[in-house]
């Protein structure tokens, strides 16, 4: 199990209690979550935009879709999806596409799912593709008091 080191470094600085949890090897969310035994519903997807300001995390629930349109709507300003070199540029200390949605941690802007704000529990990417991180909702929110909140999604 690995936990990215700007991840890590995040969640002891904010002293927000997390549990590990480990699967097998996937490439999507929605396979992460049933790996895990988790409901989609609270099994966090981060997905990297960008627009003239520059970049920004949605966070949706993994059962779910960004809805693009809904989004720039609520940024008030077009957005777009990011592309492959640009996110690996933000997150260094991830695998490719396994974004945990704490965009604090990596000095990016977060809009977050209205469907997420109810959720005692939330898990996401720790960074690689085969470790969730589960942290209390209240505490999720807690970390990103800045973030946007939204309808930005479509359920699949």
């Amino acid at each position: 199990m690995a936990l990215a080191n700007s991840l890590q470094q995040y969640l002891e600085r904010e002293s927000v209690p997390y549990k590990l949890v480990e699967h097998a090897s996937v490439a999507t969310m929605r396979e992460a979550a049933h790996c895990a035994g988790l409901p989609e519903a609270c099994v966090v997807k981060a997905v990297l935009l960008e627009d003239d300001d520059g970049f920004m995390l949605a966070a949706v629930p993994a059962s779910c879709d960004v809805e693009l349109a809904k989004l720039s709507k609520a940024v008030k300003r077009p957005v777009g999806l990011a592309s492959e070199s640009d996110i690996m540029t933000l997150f260094t200390d991830c695998a490719r596409g396994a974004l945990p949605p704490l965009g604090d941690a990596y000095g990016v802007e977060v809009v977050i799912d209205r469907r997420l704000d109810a959720m005692a529990d939330l898990y996401f990417e720790g960074g690689d593709h085969c470790t969730l991180v589960h942290v209390k909702g209240e505490d999720f929110r807690r970390l990103m008091p800045e973030a946007r909140h939204a309808r930005i999604s479509v359920a699949h």
